[in-house]
């Protein structure tokens, strides 16, 4: 049974008071700020399995020496190694960089490109970096899907899917489009602060009522 529309808007319009795109994620800041697309982006391929803070950290450090593709295809790989070691996974990072800079100097004219399937024809930018380019540096009406915003609508119960990829479709069908925008920066934060992965805190929950606590053993 498809969740009701009603208690969707009511859900999303409670978490919208409480958690707001505003607050100073690394990505929501740089959106806010209305930073450039490619920073974005790169910011963005940095902060894959890696906390904020050194997101935040290792983007600033990185943003002081290079902050375009140009500037980047140029620069030396151990160097730039350098510059990224503390967000981990930096040598693949430092290659994705590379890789991602030469393409888009050399098929876009150093531009990011703002379309889906651009973005996910180069080799380094999946599906939630692609949306969250759209979203945060475009303004377009997209899911970005991370394990926030995968593993909530199941907890909540209104998807049951098992990759963000299907909780992508599964949600564009059944959001109204109005929050699509503001999506992904709520429930990140709500996440990482309330709804946590293991032992949320349930009792300070502010949509607790409307939640079927799906896959919840434990709750404080």
């Amino acid at each position: 049974m498809k969740p009701e529309k009603k208690n969707i808007t009511k859900v999303m319009n409670l978490l919208a008071k409480q958690f707001h795109y505003s607050e100073k994620t690394t990505l929501n800041r740089m959106r806010c700020q209305r930073e450039g697309p490619f920073k974005i982006l790169a910011s963005c391929l940095l902060s894959l399995r890696t906390q904020d803070k050194n997101t935040e950290k290792v983007s600033r450090a990185l943003f002081k020496v290079a902050k375009t593709p140009e500037e980047i295809a140029k620069m030396p790989i151990k160097k730039l190694e350098k510059l990224i070691y503390s967000s981990g996974h930096y040598k693949k990072k430092a290659r994705v960089l590379k890789h991602v800079s030469k393409v888009l100097i050399k098929k876009y004219n150093g531009k990011v490109p703002n379309n889906k399937e651009e973005l996910l024809s180069i080799k380094g930018i999946g599906p939630k970096t692609a949306n969250i380019v759209l979203s945060f540096a475009f303004c377009q009406d997209v899911l970005p899907i991370d394990t926030h915003c995968h593993r909530i609508p199941n907890r909540l119960g209104w998807v049951k899917t098992t990759s963000p990829e299907q909780t992508e479709k599964a949600l564009e069908k059944i959001l109204p489009k109005c929050y699509w925008r503001e999506f992904n920066a709520i429930f990140v934060l709500f996440g990482k602060t309330i709804c946590k992965p293991i032992s949320p805190f349930c009792s300070k929950c502010p949509v607790r009522e409307y939640c079927k606590r799906i896959g919840v053993k434990k709750s404080r």
